[in-house]
């Protein structure tokens, strides 16, 4: 059985650090293997390329509306942790691996059987459609791999373990790295398989990631049966989870829609300066993670005064870090949007969302760190109450407005900077009242 840190460890700022660090470096591994693969796959030509963007959207969906396997498994993982019961701890990642393991092979059939009218709807049929059609049908093979390694995170972030991690994720992706263009290309005798050969690459690591993962389950020693109680209970957890973030991606859909109504400049800045925000939020999501972690195991051990004081060092930690980036943004405005765009008409557009995502950073520092603290409490209903309400109070209202009464991008990213304020009030709230410290492992 593998030893784990003390779950009580002060929460210095080495050791949020020490657990930030690598979960951020899990988060960034895809979306920069992702941009290795544009680059490959984009010399094959437009229509590869299209097809890649089409079938990836179709298997990052799946990845995305799953995390709970992730972000809830952690929770209740944590729990068990601080309680001194790693047995337990280490027993909610077999059943969170089994659910993966379930729930990868039922996407895996829904997707080969609703393959060619979900790219009809999507992608509007013809050559992009055609072209996607062969990768998804192999890349999606990676589905069940992609929820293993999802669970993989959630357990081992629970026992305080991201470095074990990172190191899967990492070789996984490189291994990926390397298949990609041999395959694509046909290099060094392999065989050249255009697209297909990234979905094959994809494949081959995926799976060597959620190997590894297995092994260190394996290599814990505990019993592997199915407990269908904790599933239950992991799945209730799910979907409050689940739901939150759907409330998430219908919001940002409905920006991009309403954005696109006013312009290929339009949309081109939006694109830009939501991709900016979404790297940011990733930052500041690996010090919600050491939070998730440290807060969940000290409510397990009983330590409530421990836990307020983990909420409040993670929430200055990640406020300030906000804030540091908030003034680099301001004072680069000038010169970073030029790094995506020389086109006038994009980079005139820009300026409105980019003061606004200056001046959400600090809120956004507050609110994620908020959101690692109350997460880790097993606090998953309030947390889909309270985004759900501040999607649709504060987001859509403005964002379907915007296009009503012609206010742009400046309506749009209104919305988005109500909603955060509103996700403030909410978990400022929750986490000063108190209610979400309850201890104990239930």
């Amino acid at each position: 059985m593998a030893e784990g840190p003390d779950p009580l460890t002060p929460a210095t700022g080495r050791r949020i650090a020490g657990l930030a660090f690598p979960a951020l470096g899990v988060l960034a591994a895809e979306p920069l293997y992702l941009l290795f693969d544009l680059a490959v796959v984009g010399r094959l030509g437009a229509l590869a390329l299209a097809g890649l963007a089409i079938g990836g959207l179709i298997l990052s969906l799946v990845a995305s509306q799953l995390t709970f396997l992730s972000y809830g498994t952690t929770a209740r993982s944590a729990r068990y942790f601080g309680a001194g019961e790693r047995d337990s701890a280490v027993g909610e990642g077999v059943q969170a691996t089994w659910l993966a393991v379930g729930l990868g092979l039922l996407v895996v059939a829904v997707v080969q059987v609703c393959a060619v009218p979900l790219l009809g709807v999507i992608a509007d049929g013809g050559e992009i459609a055609d072209e996607a059609l062969p990768w998804l049908r192999i890349a999606i093979f990676g589905a069940p791999a992609i929820l293993i390694s999802l669970a993989g995170n959630g357990w081992m972030r629970g026992v305080q373990d991201t470095v074990r991690p990172l190191r899967f994720v990492v070789f996984g992706f490189a291994v990926s790295a390397v298949l990609c263009p041999l395959l694509v290309y046909g290099w060094l005798g392999m065989p050249r398989l255009e697209l297909a050969g990234s979905a094959v690459a994809n494949l081959v690591g995926q799976w060597l990631a959620a190997l590894l993962f297995c092994r260190a389950l394996l290599a814990e020693g505990v019993p592997l049966r199915i407990d269908v109680g904790i599933l239950r209970a992991q799945v209730v957890m799910g979907r409050d989870l689940l739901v939150r973030t759907l409330a998430f991606q219908a919001c940002f859909v409905s920006a991009a829609a309403v954005a696109a109504r006013f312009g290929a400049a339009a949309v081109a800045a939006h694109q830009v300066v939501l991709q900016l925000w979404s790297f940011l939020a990733l930052v500041l999501d690996s010090l919600a993670i050491a939070a998730q972690s440290l807060v969940g195991a000290a409510l397990g051990a009983g330590q409530l005064a421990h836990a307020k004081s983990v909420a409040w060092r993670v929430t200055v930690f990640s406020t300030l870090a906000a804030a540091v980036l908030a003034a680099a943004f301001a004072a680069g405005a000038s010169v970073v949007p030029t790094l995506f765009t020389s086109d006038r008409s994009v980079l005139d557009e820009i300026d409105v969302p980019w003061w606004f995502l200056v001046a959400q950073l600090p809120v956004a520092g507050i609110v994620f760190a908020l959101d690692g603290v109350l997460l880790g409490a097993g606090d998953a209903k309030f947390m889909r109450n309270a985004t759900l309400a501040s999607a649709l109070i504060g987001f859509l209202p403005p964002i379907w407005l915007s296009l009503a009464f012609g206010w742009g991008l400046l309506g749009i990213w209104a919305g988005l900077t109500t909603f955060m304020a509103l996700r403030l009030v909410f978990v400022g709230w929750r986490a000063a009242s108190g209610r979400w410290l309850v201890a104990g492992t239930g």
